[in-house]
């Protein structure tokens, strides 16, 4: 089995999956999500629940946890910031504090193994976010702590409060805007990075037939690169990716997916899905092996300047590039 090492003993299989606002009757059967069902051994996945403001992803895992898995084997991570809309983000110590209970009930479990920021609260210092989840570590509450989109010199600044586990952040062939500074950082100081959204949210699974197969009230139908004046452009990143996994015996998910495995083995992706057969492809993403020179050329077929449209649109969802906080100093706790 191969694991990603990452702060402090905390470790993660590298074949993870993603929970984000799965369906009751998708996700689960026999009350079991799908990474139980599809794994010959309930030992190695580990389980990945995002947390949006319904808390759906929590309910569910909780219920596969009650109905016979043993906790001891599985690595829970779960999320807080988002407090309704995306827009809205909260991460002063009380809420801190007030999320971190309200999942540990809805999971059903005494302690959270990595606990994320979602999002950062740019009205409130990172110190002061870190300092409350530094007391829930002490109280064994939860194991170890997690950033979601934050920019390298907020990562040290939380760093410098307490060390940092993991940090999340979307990385794909596509999304490559990380590698600057935020990857290098977290090498520096010894941080496990967790690539969501590494099939650029379906696209490098399926193309432009993911656009139009695309359910009503999908957010992905709101995001730039899934406009029709994109998805045309962005059709032929697709075509390569494509005719270069065929030329492998590999499908382009698994392409897209073996890239970022072969990021290094401090790199875990999180791709999501609520079907048996799409997990265990990706499982066998871990099998693809790539050169240097195949590396090179799939990165030429998504170059910053051929991929059409931002990631999101206007603040619809905070990135790394908005997660700057006041000095602590300017800080006074109600």
């Amino acid at each position: 089995m191969q694991f990603v090492w990452a702060r402090r003993g905390w470790r993660c299989p590298r074949r993870a999956w993603a929970a984000w606002a799965c369906p009751a009757g998708t996700a689960t059967s026999s009350r079991r999500p799908t990474w139980w069902r599809s794994s010959a051994t309930p030992s190695t996945p580990a389980s990945r629940c995002s947390t949006p403001p319904t808390s759906t992803n929590e309910l569910l895992l909780g219920k596969a946890l009650r109905g016979g898995a043993t906790r001891g084997k599985v690595q829970l991570a779960t999320k807080f910031g988002i407090t309704g809309t995306f827009e809205d983000v909260r991460g002063d110590p009380a809420y801190v504090r007030e999320a971190c209970e309200g999942s540990l009930a809805r999971l059903g479990v005494d302690c959270i193994d990595l606990y994320y920021q979602h999002r950062i609260d740019t009205a409130v210092p990172i110190e002061a976010t870190m300092g409350e989840l530094k007391k829930l570590l002490e109280e064994g509450k939860i194991k170890y702590i997690g950033l979601s989109e934050a920019s390298a010199s907020t990562i040290r600044r939380a760093h410098a409060v307490h060390p940092i586990t993991a940090v999340q952040l979307e990385w794909s062939l596509w999304s490559r805007d990380v590698e600057q500074d935020i990857i290098p950082t977290c090498r520096e100081l010894g941080i496990g990075i967790v690539a969501y959204s590494p099939l650029g949210r379906g696209f490098l699974s399926k193309g432009p037939k993911l656009v139009e197969t695309l359910p009503e009230g999908d957010f992905r139908k709101t995001l730039p690169r899934f406009q029709p004046e994109n998805v045309e452009k962005n059709a032929a990143i697709f075509e390569r990716v494509s005719a270069m996994a065929a030329k492998k015996g590999c499908t382009a998910s698994q392409l897209a997916l073996a890239w970022v495995h072969h990021q290094g083995s401090d790199v875990c992706p999180i791709p999501g899905t609520t079907r048996v057969e799409n997990f265990s492809q990706n499982v066998a993403a871990l099998s693809v092996k790539l050169t240097p020179e195949e590396m090179a050329e799939l990165e030429s077929f998504a170059a910053a300047d051929a991929v059409q449209g931002d990631r999101y649109h206007g603040n619809y969802l905070k990135t790394w590039k908005d997660s700057e906080t006041p000095p602590m100093s300017s800080w006074k706790a109600t």
